[in-house]
């Protein structure tokens, strides 16, 4: 009986962890915006090393978290470090969509490909509090089995999120050969980040 309470406990934590890397994922976010914007300017082929960045930046984070998750979430000041700098950031990346011209100091601002992606997860306070919360709320299964239970969620539910968001900005390719609409793009985009800098901090 008590093996099959263990079964079910690990279902219901796989099924809660996957709904939410999957409201993560999908929702607007900097990760999204990076990988729409790219896509925008150079379509799928061009957001697929963000995309790997990101998915490789996200597994690293949930090694940290398994690993160190417990002590980070039981120390305030680490929390508190961690959203201040990840808002500073996501501050300054908006400012440079709203205050540049198109093509110009915007473009070299916004991180790029594997590695620009995979670093940028680590001052991403929104991939952050999702490895956190996932790995506090799963089973205590020991390090090497969470890891082995949550990776490939990892992996292919935001690939398919990002995805769908590459496809987005193909989309809006066709659009961004006009000034004027490339600009109000930026601008929204700009203005999204700077958001979500704001609701970190409040």
């Amino acid at each position: 009986m008590a093996h099959t309470d263990a079964d079910t406990l690990l279902l219901s934590s796989l099924a809660a962890a996957s709904t939410l890397l999957l409201v993560a994922t999908l929702s607007p976010g900097p990760n999204n915006l990076v990988v729409l914007r790219t896509a925008a300017h150079g379509g799928i082929v061009a957001a697929w090393p963000a995309i790997l960045g990101i998915v490789c930046g996200g597994i690293g984070l949930l090694v940290v978290a398994a690993a160190f998750g417990t002590r980070v979430s039981a120390w305030p000041q680490a929390r508190s470090a961690i959203a201040i700098a990840g808002a500073a950031y996501l501050g300054w990346l908006g400012l440079c969509l709203l205050q540049a011209r198109p093509g110009a100091s915007a473009d070299a601002a916004l991180p790029a490909g594997i590695a620009g992606l995979f670093c940028f997860q680590f001052l991403n306070p929104k991939s952050w509090v999702m490895a956190l919360s996932l790995v506090a709320a799963f089973p205590p299964l020991g390090m090497v089995r969470t890891l082995a239970w949550l990776a490939p969620l990892f992996v292919l539910i935001p690939t398919a999120s990002l995805l769908l968001w590459a496809v987005l900005g193909q989309q809006l390719s066709a659009y961004l050969h006009k000034p004027g609409l490339r600009r109000r793009i930026d601008r929204i985009m700009g203005l999204a980040l700077l958001a979500s800098a704001g609701l970190l901090l409040l």
